[in-house]
């Protein structure tokens, strides 16, 4: 039976945080709460368990109880996505077939971490894991900066035309280049490529990509999708107002250590997210100083 896509993959896609309590517990009432946030604030998609979701600190049965969460509270108002990023392709297999029962719309798959594969064992680990949920949409997830190798052009064109429920990408190499390559080598496909750098929203879809995942829309949905919004009605001198303004938020996160400047800002916003999970730390004097100062000239806080 050919796959079936039912998916629209378009717009903001936040990957959304992972509210704990004092003993580093998923907290289901901020949980919930972090939910309506987000959806109330425009989003098109929830992505859990991405980077800013902290999945790399997380064991299944978090990710179960957490997920069960957010697909009860988001009650089909916008497609949700579980991300995997397990090393193991048998591990990863197990998560996505895990993802499937508890009812996710797709999933999203980072290249595996620690390991620098050749460009057929990526091929392979990739088409496994897509083949193990043939039903559900696959995106995969290209972050260079955190895995220290990038996705080819080749490998993603490969991916697009052989295995039907690889839908779309996430490409977080910041690289414009290679953004417009992923984008060229698969646009006569039903394949949707989507930017994975805040910074870039509006080149992203000048580009003819089809949205973002974006970790700020945790903290500023409003002017996130503001930009997506005006691009699509023709405003695009409005879109770009809004991307200058968002940039140096966005640029003042990377003053903390990965990825705590996102739960940092929710807080300093009144978002209780709770803390970074250890051994991450929330941000404090100089650098949490000079993250404050980029919320309260962007507008965000008093």
């Amino acid at each position: 039976m050919a796959f079936i896509c039912n998916l629209n993959l378009h717009g903001i896609v936040v990957p959304i945080v992972t509210p704990v309590d004092e003993n580093e517990n998923i907290s289901e009432d901020k949980l919930r709460k972090q939910v309506n946030f987000v959806i109330e604030g425009g989003v098109n998609g929830i992505l859990a368990f991405g980077s800013n979701g902290e999945f790399y600190v997380l064991d299944k049965d978090e990710m179960r109880y957490g997920f069960e969460i957010m697909v009860d509270e988001a009650k089909g108002r916008v497609p949700m996505f579980f991300g995997i990023g397990a090393i193991r392709t048998k591990t990863c297999i197990e998560y996505a077939k895990m993802a499937e029962e508890l009812g996710a719309d797709g999933i999203s798959i980072i290249q595996p971490m620690f390991l620098k594969p050749t460009e057929e064992e990526l091929y392979e680990h990739f088409k496994a894991i897509a083949e193990s949920v043939p039903n559900l949409s696959v995106l995969l997830y290209n972050n260079p900066g955190r895995t220290g190798y990038k996705m080819s052009t080749n490998l993603v064109s490969r991916l697009a035309h052989d295995v039907e429920n690889i839908i779309g990408m996430k490409d977080s190499s910041g690289d414009i280049t290679a953004l417009s390559e992923f984008i060229r080598v698969t646009k006569d496909l039903e394949f949707s490529v989507m930017g994975g750098k805040d910074t870039l929203i509006y080149p992203t879809l000048a580009m003819g990509g089809c949205g973002a995942v974006c970790s700020t829309a945790n903290i500023m949905p409003e002017i996130v999708c503001g930009i997506f919004e005006k691009y699509s009605n023709g405003d695009l001198e409005g879109a770009l107002e809004d991307q200058y303004k968002l940039n140096p938020i966005r640029l003042s996160m990377d003053l903390a250590s990965f990825p705590v400047a996102t739960k940092d800002m929710a807080n300093l916003r009144g978002i209780d997210v709770g803390a970074p999970i250890k051994p991450s730390l929330a941000s404090s004097g100089e650098v949490l100083d000079k993250i404050k100062k980029s919320m309260f000239e962007g507008g965000l806080i008093e």
